[in-house]
C-alpha cells in the first residue's frame, strides 16, 4: 500500500464527491465514460467507495459495494486514477483498502468486469491475483462481451 503522506489522502467517498468524479472521468479515459459512473452509486454506496486526493484535488477513486443479492460478494464497479498519477501504486492501494473493507464485512469474494479491449485492466487484475475469465459472450447484452474478474478472500 502507498504510505499516506501529508499530501496524499485516501478517505471514504461521500455523495458530494460525485461532481468531482463526473468532471474528470471522461478526460482521464479520453472518451465518454461518465454514464458508466452514475450519481446513484455514490448516493447509495459512498460508504464502500474511496476517494484519493492530493492537495485537496481528486487524483483517484474507487466505486465499490457489498452485494445485497450475493451476501458473500463485494463488487468493484469503477476505478479511476488521474493519468499523471498512474504507475505509482495508487490503484493497487485503493483495491487493497476495498479488499480490507470486504473482508471486514465477511465477504468471501471480490468481483469486477471490464471490456475485452482493456488489456491494461486485465493485466492489473491478474497481477493482483484475480482469476480472469473471458471474453464472456453477451455478458452485458447481445454483442456486449466482457471480461470477468474474481478474487477469493478465503485463506
Amino acid at each position: 500500500m502507498l504510505a499516506m503522506s501529508d499530501q496524499l489522502r485516501i478517505r471514504p467517498a461521500t455523495a458530494a464527491d460525485y461532481d468531482a468524479i463526473a468532471n474528470v472521468v471522461d478526460a482521464w479515459w479520453q472518451r465518454p465514460v461518465t454514464a458508466a459512473v452514475p450519481r446513484l452509486f455514490l448516493d447509495h454506496f459512498a460508504g464502500t467507495s474511496l476517494i484519493a486526493e492530493r492537495d485537496s484535488r481528486l487524483i483517484g477513486f474507487l466505486v465499490g459495494f457489498l452485494s445485497p443479492h450475493e451476501p458473500n460478494t463485494a463488487y468493484i464497479h469503477f476505478v479511476g486514477v488521474n493519468p499523471r498519477h498512474r504507475g505509482k501504486g495508487l490503484a493497487r492501494d485503493l483495491y487493497d483498502r476495498f479488499i480490507t473493507l470486504a473482508r471486514a464485512a465477511d465477504r468471501q469474494v471480490v468481483k469486477a468486469i471490464t471490456s475485452p479491449g482493456n488489456q491494461g485492466s486485465v493485466a492489473f487484475h491478474r497481477a493482483l491475483g484475480f482469476t480472469v475469465v473471458g471474453p464472456v459472450r453477451d455478458y452485458n447484452g447481445p454483442g456486449r462481451d466482457m471480461m470477468t474478474f474474481e478474487l477469493s478472500l478465503s485463506s
